[in-house]
């Protein structure tokens, strides 16, 4: 079963700087840990995915820069900043608050 991604794609900048807080990687490298992570139900479109980078570059959350590779294609690296594991932590903190409420919400059983 996928799941849906609208449940997730409020989560996406979550999701990049939780792939980011162990070290710095590049977007076909985290999206195919997404992959892996989630036994293949869930992954990034390309778009979505360099659209987050771009939002949390600009919000100064991660930097980037190029990587120096002798063979294959260069490589932009993003690695997430000291504001970028505050606003991770955040975000966490937000998450698990509004699952606590959907789980109350969602139960069955009287009142």
């Amino acid at each position: 079963m996928s799941i849906a991604s609208d449940l997730i794609r409020g989560h996406t900048e979550t999701i990049i700087l939780a792939r980011l807080m162990s070290e710095d990687n590049y977007g076909y490298e985290i999206n195919k840990a997404i992959l892996k992570i989630t036994n293949s139900k869930y992954e990034l479109k390309e778009a979505t995915l360099y659209s987050a980078f771009r939002r949390l570059e600009e919000a100064g959350c991660i930097t980037s820069y190029w990587g120096d590779e002798q063979t294959g294609a260069r490589r932009r690296y993003y690695t997430i900043t000291d504001l970028g594991r505050e606003t991770y932590r955040s975000l966490i903190t937000e998450w698990e608050t509004a699952k606590e409420l959907i789980d109350k919400l969602i139960e069955t059983g009287e009142i």
